[in-house]
């Protein structure tokens, strides 16, 4: 009798798994059943429509590698999905526009000189970039008076 109840707990746990994997082997079938149904047929959605001529005979195709006249080019049709077009500016971004005035025209390549001095970066600038590596467990802070 002590032995019968392993026995009982092994051939349910055996029958358990040998019915999950028809359970799920019964899905790959195709014999149907509450797993299949009926699905719509994608190319039945929507109807071609037929192809005509165009109505317009003295359009004149593109000459190659010429930009669209309608779209701009990519870089126009790049900072319009990027910014949405020019923004009113306000007064005091006017201002700022204005007071700063157009820059010179070689002014990219004389900012990454070594030998040109820009901007003047502060001491607090200039300590943060000196500072030591490290995970800053040595760090103190400092409040001004």
């Amino acid at each position: 009798m002590p032995f019968t109840q392993p026995i009982l707990r092994a051939r349910t746990g055996a029958a358990l798994l040998a019915g999950s994997a028809v359970l799920l082997l019964s899905a790959c079938g195709g014999g149907g059943g509450l797993l299949m149904r009926e699905r719509p047929d994608e190319f039945a959605v929507q109807r071609q429509a037929p192809l005509v001529v165009p109505p317009d005979f003295e359009l004149v195709p593109p000459s190659p590698g010429a930009p669209r006249p309608a779209e701009g080019t990519a870089s126009q049709q790049a900072l319009q999905a990027l910014f949405g077009g020019p923004a009113p500016r306000s007064p005091l971004e006017a201002n700022a526009v204005t007071r700063a005035g157009e820059p010179a025209a070689g002014i990219r390549s004389s900012v990454g000189d070594t030998g040109t001095h820009t901007v003047d970066k502060g001491t607090t600038t200039r300590a943060i970039i000196a500072a030591p590596e490290g995970d800053g467990q040595d760090a103190r802070a400092a409040v001004p008076q």
